[in-house]
């Protein structure tokens, strides 16, 4: 019938085929449908992770280390030297005072003295003996500034080695804050210049340790010792600007005019 292609004679296979080609040729591939799709279906049958416990304290996980050092407590103070003369040697041989190893440096200076100076640690480069080093250097400047004699005041440190960055709160909680006051109790001075309060402070079981400047006496049982505290030889050495502001507090806390 004119107009009418026979069918009958066409290759559906190739049909099929040349129609995938043509398609494929236009960058189509795959099969398309037009029904939605939940992509996210599998991600959302993943159960959640459980939330992460709370962060423990450093000192807390630094004390479950094998490896951590352990604090030793203080010896009982039925043991302690109950005198000026003996307390040096128990100084310098209490295990607990500083870490094994490290050299140790004994208070210098009579008992009674006018004046005790305190220092937290030993400096790095006390080297023959304590406040020997820069800042001892500079504490002779100081002390010719307001005529004070060294050999006639009494110098001490809160621990008797150079230990880095120190725990002052653990440290407290090992007994040598009250090894502290029993040592001013031993030196018993008239007056107490305490350079690195802060610290020291700390060691007393002062809260909160930034506090200390305000800090204007020791407790004892013969009564109040009066303090001074004031910043570090080592910030002062940094900062010479400091230095002003302990001579005008070292002018007010002895009552001496400016020369």
């Amino acid at each position: 019938m004119p107009g009418i292609a026979n069918t009958s004679n066409i290759d559906i296979r190739a049909a099929v085929t040349a129609a995938l080609d043509w398609w494929r040729d236009a960058g189509i591939d795959h099969a398309f449908v037009d029904d939605p799709q939940d992509w996210l279906a599998a991600a959302r049958a993943v159960p959640e992770a459980a939330p992460l416990p709370p962060m423990k304290p450093l000192r807390e996980l630094m004390a479950q280390r094998p490896d951590s050092p352990q604090i030793e407590t203080v010896s009982p103070r039925e043991g302690w030297p109950q005198t000026p003369d003996t307390f040096p040697a128990w100084w310098l041989a209490e295990p607990a005072l500083a870490p094994a190893g490290l050299p140790r440096l004994s208070p210098t200076g009579p008992a009674n003295a006018p004046l005790m100076v305190l220092v937290p640690i030993p400096a790095a480069d006390d080297h023959d003996g304590l406040l020997t080093g820069r800042g001892g250097k500079l504490l002779d400047a100081m002390f010719a500034a307001m005529g004070v004699d060294r050999t006639r005041t009494y110098l001490a440190s809160a621990l008797p080695a150079h230990v880095p960055m120190p725990d002052w709160t653990l440290l407290q909680k090992a007994g040598l804050g009250d090894v502290l006051l029993h040592h001013i109790t031993l030196a018993a001075p008239k007056k107490l210049l305490i350079l690195g309060a802060s610290g020291i402070s700390a060691l007393l079981g002062h809260d909160p340790t930034n506090l200390a400047q305000s800090l204007r006496g020791i407790n004892q049982e013969r009564g109040l010792i009066a303090a001074m505290p004031a910043w570090d030889l080592e910030a002062m050495l940094a900062r010479p600007a400091l230095k002003a502001g302990l001579w005008a507090r070292w002018l007010d806390w002895t009552g001496t005019e400016q020369q």
